[in-house]
């Protein structure tokens, strides 16, 4: 095996690391609001913690994911979606997409729970 094939094949990997943790994440928001509607307070409380939890390790990391750096080790290509398998346009908006949905999310359930 060639060391170019090795780094291709070591950037699927990371690739799919890297969309299996989006996706957990993405899911993570979008599960938001429905547990709050289903009025699982608990779940959506755990579940924005989750979040939080991503969104520090973000901000620590100067706004970008520490996976596509390790992903950076493997190929010079810097379009937006080199580390991960997603379309190049939610790549490109995906903060935006999901912090938006995010913030939504929690002021509609917190919203139902204050009123609950």
């Amino acid at each position: 095996m060639t060391d170019d094939s090795r780094r291709g094949f070591a950037l699927v990997g990371v690739r799919l690391a890297h969309t299996v943790v989006w996706a957990f994440f993405a899911g993570c928001i979008v599960a938001i609001p429905l547990a709050a509607w289903w009025r699982e307070f608990v779940w959506m409380f755990a579940l924005t913690g989750l979040v939080l939890v991503e969104c520090l390790l973000l901000a620590v990391n100067g706004g970008r994911c520490p996976i596509t750096d390790l992903a950076g080790r493997y190929t010079d290509d810097r379009v937006e979606n080199f580390d991960i398998y997603l379309p190049l346009w939610l790549a490109r908006w995906n903060k935006e997409i999901f912090g938006s949905l995010f913030v939504l999310g929690e002021l509609f359930g917190v919203s139902l729970w204050l009123l609950a």
